[in-house]
């Protein structure tokens, strides 16, 4: 192998050398101190104190005591950093001393850089430990290496306990860390449960890349908890901004039997069109409900959803209340006249509750509206254009109406453009749970209570039900169930709910002889079918009339009869 003499080795350096006998006379001097000193010709053999007086050897030799960074300065121009060390033999006698000289530039640049790196630290550090969001750092080898307060904070452990550690210490199961180093990629959506007391997390992390080498991962941790608390948030400001417009959606109708889920796809389906349509149902089946979520689902979303229950303006009004007046029309008139219904609802929906309950000359004037999409004020002769889509809605069957000649055949079918039937609650018992867990929410929020469900023993006295207010009638009763209850009580029994009027079933006679006991839903099923014979026989076989003497569906009925 080729040596490299040692003068070589000592030139090439940018800092100068200088070495010194024990008399003082120079016996190194490389080409740095050489330019640095501003010697020419060769200082071999020369004093060094000829060289420089402030080069300080002959002391050193002396004393035998090293000088470490002192700074002399040679000329206006030339400051140094030197450090001059002496020079022992093998009986530790000093035979003379060597020194090492360092520009001032050359160390002010080089500070200037090490302080701007360590502000750049500092910086970086400070920024880390202020977020919000919790922030944790691994090396390439899934060592935690980097956490701030958030992170620490959210899985309630100590940066020491884990910095230093492996990075799924802290974690049930597949760390984020470990996940974005096996992989290189970015990972979202990370579910982790981490600390001691177990959160739950969801966690986003990426690797550390220099020079295209994959040196650790860094990752941020949400808090699930919290996450669930927002979308609660921001569920409830979705609410209230549908309040202003249309207040309900399909979301908000609860249940998941067959018959109301076939009603919500229609109701969806016609929802896109501009056709009327006709909402059948008994009271307290939802008509309302679905009225809302229709023109919310519609491309009317954003203008205005008025609703009319037109059994409850008096015939003398409702003409003026639907179609507006002009000044002067009547005794009692606003002098500027006033917008109806129909104007108000202009480019948007109208929703007629108790369609069936209107006078044959009001519904020729609704025909009118619905073949011209015009309407004519109270008072005026000239017409009026208005693009409205109506949703009206009946509770009685309007073709007993239309044969008993209380309902125009032709508005009829203007109105059942698209027929939507919604089941009554008897037809859905299944969701009676869903609805009474609802419920139950709702009234906790209204009434200040925490109760936290209801026990099997109370859902099946609700299905033993007949439920002729539907889901309002339910809502009434879990309503006076809670209100009633015992305030410690958290859950709701069956001897919690209120009488539910089951008093035209049969009862058996007090002195009455129980020869046998039968369970309380047979006995229900059978004074429910003898009772129902009864009425049918009543009404001479007309299952229509049947139905709403029993304030049931039709539907209801043609079911009960097959079972």
């Amino acid at each position: 192998m080729t040596s490299i003499p040692i003068e070589r080795i000592l030139n090439a350096t940018y800092d100068g050398i200088a070495a010194a006998d024990r008399d003082g006379k120079v016996i190194l001097f490389n080409d740095a101190a050489r330019r640095i000193f501003h010697v020419e010709g060769d200082p071999i053999g020369r004093h060094v104190s000829e060289i420089s007086p402030v080069a300080r050897m002959p002391e050193v030799i002396k004393d035998a005591i090293a000088e470490i960074n002192h700074i002399i300065k040679i000329d206006e121009e030339t400051t140094l950093v030197t450090s001059r060390m002496p020079i022992w033999d093998e009986d530790g006698e000093v035979i003379g001393a060597v020194a090492i000289f360092k520009e001032v530039p050359q160390l002010e640049e080089l500070s200037t850089e090490v302080n701007r790196l360590e502000e750049m630290q500092s910086m970086m550090e400070a920024i880390f430990s202020a977020a919000q969001d919790a922030i944790s750092v691994a090396n390439q080898n899934g060592i935690n290496v980097m956490m701030n307060k958030a992170y620490s904070k959210l899985i309630g452990m100590k940066p020491s306990e884990l910095i230093g550690q492996p990075c799924d210490i802290d974690c049930k199961g597949k760390s984020i860390h470990r996940a974005v180093l096996e992989s290189g990629k970015e990972q979202r959506g990370f579910h982790m449960v981490v600390g001691r007391h177990n959160k739950e997390i969801i966690a986003q992390g990426a690797p550390i890349l220099v020079n295209g080498e994959l040196k650790g991962s860094v990752a941020v941790a949400y808090d699930l908890t919290e996450l669930l608390s927002l979308s609660r948030e921001l569920d409830d400001a979705k609410r209230v901004i549908r309040e202003l417009k249309g207040k309900y959606s399909f979301d908000d109708i609860i249940g998941k039997n067959r018959y109301l889920k076939e009603a919500i796809e229609k109701a969806k389906r016609a929802a896109k069109t501009s056709a009327p349509i006709l909402l059948i149902g008994d009271s307290g089946t939802g008509k309302e409900l679905f009225a809302h979520a229709i023109h919310n689902e519609s491309k009317r979303a954003a203008k205005p959803f008025v609703r009319v229950n037109c059994a409850a303006i008096s015939e003398g009004l409702l003409e003026s209340e639907l179609f507006g007046y002009e000044e002067g029309a009547f005794t009692g008139a606003k002098k500027t006249g006033k917008r109806g219904y129909f104007e108000q609802a202009d480019k948007g929906t109208i929703f007629l509750d108790e369609i069936g309950k209107i006078s044959p000359a009001m519904q020729a004037k609704l025909l009118r509206v619905l073949q011209e999409q015009e309407i004519i004020r109270v008072g005026a002769s000239s017409p009026i254009s208005v693009d409205v889509r109506i949703v009206a809605a009946a509770n009685n069957d309007l073709e007993e109406e239309i044969a008993n000649g209380n309902f125009r055949e032709d508005l009829y079918y203007r109105l059942n453009m698209v027929p939507i039937e919604l089941p009554s609650l008897k037809e859905r018992p299944d969701d009676i749970p869903l609805l009474a867990e609802y419920m139950i929410v709702k009234y906790n929020e209204e009434y200040g209570r925490n109760i936290e469900g209801i026990s099997s023993g109370a859902l099946a006295v609700l299905k033993e039900k007949e439920w002729r207010g539907n889901v309002r009638e339910l809502a009434n009763y879990i309503g006076r169930a809670i209100i009633d209850m015992d305030p410690a009580k958290t859950r709701i029994e069956a001897e919690d709910l209120p009488d539910l009027g089951l008093k035209e079933m049969r009862t058996l006679d007090k002195e009455e002889e129980l020869e046998g006991v039968k369970p309380l839903s047979q006995v229900v099923r059978e004074t429910e079918r003898a009772y129902i014979k009864k009425v049918l026989e009543k009404n001479g076989g007309n299952k229509t009339k049947t139905a709403r003497d029993l304030g049931i569906s039709i539907r209801s009925l043609y079911n009960k009869l097959q079972q």
